[in-house]
């Protein structure tokens, strides 16, 4: 079922755009049959691995099946658009306008040139972000802070070992307090991944490198890829929490695991978990990979959640729907009762959509300043 709905886009452009076309019936049939190879990339992507998260093709194979399946998504939403006002205009007097070749041929040209630039904007190294942060009652130990959040890594074939290099060479030279990892880092299994993660083990902050699990890794190994980060020298908060410490100044870092592990036979979200005991009226920083639980976190009085999971929708339109799945929030920063949600666009995304027009992806550097008090007459 999965990649007959992917394949529904192409057959909607093999009917509507590609066969009304006058070209020789067997140039079309070719055609087709190419377009319909490319729409079921994430088939063929689970039978090179097992997943269809983890497609295991060379670079440049994975980089074309996403221009080519985000070629036909395009075009597929312009056609329906087109349709939509040709059927409209059959009710205007003088109307039933008739769609020429050359339109089939320029909205073809568009989708191709508009997927060539959503991949490039997915698979480059992001760049910086900065964001400050009012936290009230903000230890004057921390005013200044600086973290930086990484999220949605997805480190794969298409964020192969040479992407995660730079990626870790552009976090340690911003000289950040703390680094952060929310989550979704890995796409693979620990056998085919070892080489691509390692470059993290290079990964430097003086308070130190800390991750949550994101609903990925719940794919892939977990308990053997959970092992594998803390070998690499990051410390993974599942339902806990650490304090950090400024002389006698204390900022909590809490981590729960993601809202999909109970599903595996995992340690299911437990926020409560990850707060108890936790230094009483130390502010309180959260890690959750997903962002829709976020209400209550801020019942629970944390100041700040850091989420990723959604790759800010991606697609401009496409982010209202991905937003409508996450309680609301997509991208950029809400305020949730007296807490602030950041929900991050994320490092970088799934191979098996990688396509961004609008939302960038980003190195997200936050300053945490105290919040000042309102003036009193």
């Amino acid at each position: 079922m999965f990649h007959l709905i992917f394949g529904l886009p192409c057959l909607y452009v093999i009917v509507r755009v590609l066969w009304p076309l006058p070209w020789p019936f067997a140039l079309k049939a070719c055609v087709a049959v190419l377009l319909l190879v490319a729409s079921q990339y994430h088939l063929w992507s689970r039978l090179s691995s097992g997943s269809v998260f983890s497609p295991e093709f060379p670079r440049a194979l994975v980089i074309l099946f996403n221009w080519a399946f985000g070629a036909i998504f395009l075009l597929a939403a312009m056609q329906l658009a087109l349709d939509v006002v040709t059927l409209v205009s059959k009710l205007v007097p003088g109307g039933g306008w008739p769609l020429p070749a050359t339109w089939r041929y320029a909205e073809a040209a568009l989708a191709m040139l508009l997927s060539a630039v959503a991949v490039q904007q997915a698979v480059r190294v992001p760049p910086l972000k900065d964001v400050t942060v009012e936290i009230e009652n903000l230890p004057a130990g921390f005013d200044g802070y600086t973290l930086l959040q990484l999220t949605d890594l997805h480190i794969s074939r298409l964020f192969p070992a040479s992407w995660t290099r730079e990626v870790v060479a552009r976090s340690n030279a911003l000289g950040v307090d703390l680094i952060v990892v929310t989550g979704d880092l890995i796409d693979g299994s620990l056998a085919t991944r070892r080489a691509d993660v390692e470059p993290l083990r290079d990964l430097r902050a003086p308070d130190g490198v800390w991750l949550i699990p994101g609903n990925h890794e719940y794919f892939f190994e977990y308990t053997a890829w959970m092992r594998h980060y803390a070998e690499l020298g990051m410390a993974v908060l599942a339902n806990r929490h650490t304090a950090l410490r400024r002389g006698d100044d204390t900022l909590v870092l809490a981590g729960v695991t993601d809202l999909s592990a109970s599903h595996s036979g995992q340690p299911a979200h437990d926020l409560d978990a990850a707060l108890a005991d936790a230094p009483v009226g130390a502010p309180i920083i959260l890690l959750d990979h997903q962002p829709r639980d976020a209400a209550r976190a801020a019942m629970k009085g944390v100041a700040l959640q850091l989420s990723g999971h959604t790759h800010g929708g991606m697609i401009v339109g496409l982010d209202r729907l991905v937003a409508r799945a996450n309680g609301g929030f997509v991208s950029g920063a809400y305020a949730v009762g007296g807490m602030t949600l950041y929900v991050n666009n994320g490092t970088a995304l799934w191979p098996g959509f990688a396509l961004r027009l609008g939302p960038p992806s980003e190195l997200t550097r936050f300053t945490l300043r105290a919040r000042a008090r309102p003036r009193t007459n």
